[in-house]
């Protein structure tokens, strides 16, 4: 009995070789794609102005945040007032660029491949985590940056530089923080991006699982992309209709994943609460804005079908965009299931998709921003600053998402029991009596 020769070691070199330029490629796609659309963002936001330079810190700040990781704010004027402050809320936008070419250029060698063990896969996403991680930390260690605040007299400045008690607001990224939750959504992405793409081999072990699993996520995904390029459509329209484009612009290249998929919660019957300072300095729809301002104290309002509609008659939609989405959904899986598959089956799949795709929408959205001010050490941060909250009700994200999922999913299974799907065999008509494998 035969067995394929080792191969030698300069062709184990190369090999290894290609393995680390196919890492590198992968890093280098999804850094650059990050930046990119982190900078026009921040660019039509108006942050190129910025005093000092700050441009590119900036950016690289809007990129930490955008992989999970977190700035702090800090400021002061010496010993007479210290400031602090965070920044919590994951700009989708970016973070949707980035994870499309990493998960494209990371799969692209891959499909090459007619099979690929768990040992190869395995090693592939470890050579991209070390030097995902090698990035991360230039991109975090870059993140910061302080600005001098101008007391509008040349006298008065002349002073504080004496006493030392220049006012100054900084930020700076939190290393730990960036490097951990960066990781993190680097192995989720790597996991995801296999499971939803068909033409990518999975190990061996995995095999069983692909009917099961690769149908609903491809139809999840799916669906959450088409929410984003509906929101596109609307915003090239608002850009040219509204004014202020500038900040149409702004919420497109940052924040728009934000806003739609939040929207398909909502459609859902999913709820947040939140609060936002009246005024506010960011832009978001009117609908929404009047429901975080809705409020009494430092009490929360609840952002749901229902408050909305209060606003915005037109909010109703929201319910018949997201059942054709998910019937949609449903349609899509059972086309790419084995024809086999009943309709029950095709309920209990998709219903823990959307449930656990409503999850990750409902933690992505999530917003935590405070700045707060003490004066000599005395009084409550919270109590001269600001604050824009903003969290999802999880649990009841979960509960709505596998309703319509098991609803949408035995559907889907019904309505295509007559659509040729794969794994259907056109009996041939010239051997008589020849039934069809599914029985018709």
């Amino acid at each position: 009995m035969s067995s394929q020769p080792p191969r030698s070691a300069p062709g184990r070199a190369l090999g290894e070789v290609r393995a680390w330029r196919d890492a590198l490629a992968t890093v280098v796609a999804g850094i650059v794609a990050l930046f990119v659309v982190a900078a026009l963002g921040l660019w039509a936001a108006g942050a190129a102005t910025l005093p000092g330079g700050a441009f590119p810190s900036v950016v690289a700040a809007t990129v930490v945040t955008a992989v999970g990781g977190t700035v702090r704010l800090s400021g002061g004027a010496g010993p007479i007032a210290q400031s602090d402050g965070g920044l919590n809320v994951v700009p989708l936008s970016v973070t949707l660029a980035g994870a499309l070419a990493i998960a494209v250029v990371f799969l692209l060698p891959l499909r090459h491949h007619a099979v690929v063990s768990g040992a190869q896969l395995l090693a592939r996403v470890a050579r991209t985590a070390v030097l995902w991680l090698l990035a991360l930390l230039i991109v975090a260690l870059t993140a910061k940056h302080t600005f001098r605040i101008s007391l509008g007299d040349a006298a008065l400045d002349d002073i504080g530089d004496l006493l030392g008690a220049t006012p100054s607001v900084g930020f700076r990224a939190s290393v730990g923080s960036t490097l951990g939750f960066g990781l993190l959504w680097l192995l989720v992405l790597l996991a995801v991006a296999p499971a939803v793409s068909r033409k990518t081999p999975l190990p061996p072990r995995l095999l069983p699982f692909q009917d099961s699993v690769r149908p609903a996520a491809f139809a999840m995904l799916v669906v959450l992309l088409a929410y984003v390029v509906l929101g596109l459509v609307i915003g090239v329209v608002m850009l040219f209709t509204r004014e202020h484009p500038d900040q149409t612009a702004a919420v497109m290249l940052l924040g728009l994943p934000n806003l739609v998929w939040m929207a398909f919660g909502v459609g859902l019957g999913g709820a947040w609460e939140g609060r936002v300072p009246n005024p506010i300095g960011l832009p978001m729809p009117r609908a929404l804005a009047a429901v975080l301002r809705q409020r009494e104290g430092e009490a929360t309002a609840t952002v749901d079908l229902g408050s909305l509609t209060e606003q915005d008659g037109r909010a109703w939609l929201l319910v018949v965009v997201a059942a054709l989405a998910l019937l949609a959904a449903g349609l899509l899986m059972a086309v790419r299931s084995p024809a086999d598959t009943r309709p029950w089956e095709h309920a209990v799949r998709l219903g823990p998709a959307v449930a656990i795709t409503l999850l990750v929408v409902g933690l992505l959205t999530r917003v935590s921003a405070r700045f707060g001010l003490s004066l000599f050490g005395i009084g409550d941060l919270d109590a001269f600053g600001g604050e824009v909250l903003l969290r999802p009700h999880l649990w009841l994200l979960v509960g709505v998402g596998l309703l319509w999922g098991l609803i949408a999913g035995f559907l889907g299974g019904l309505f295509t029991t007559r659509i040729r799907r794969r794994g259907d065999v056109t009996p041939d008509p010239d051997v008589a009596g020849t039934p069809a494998p599914d029985g018709r």
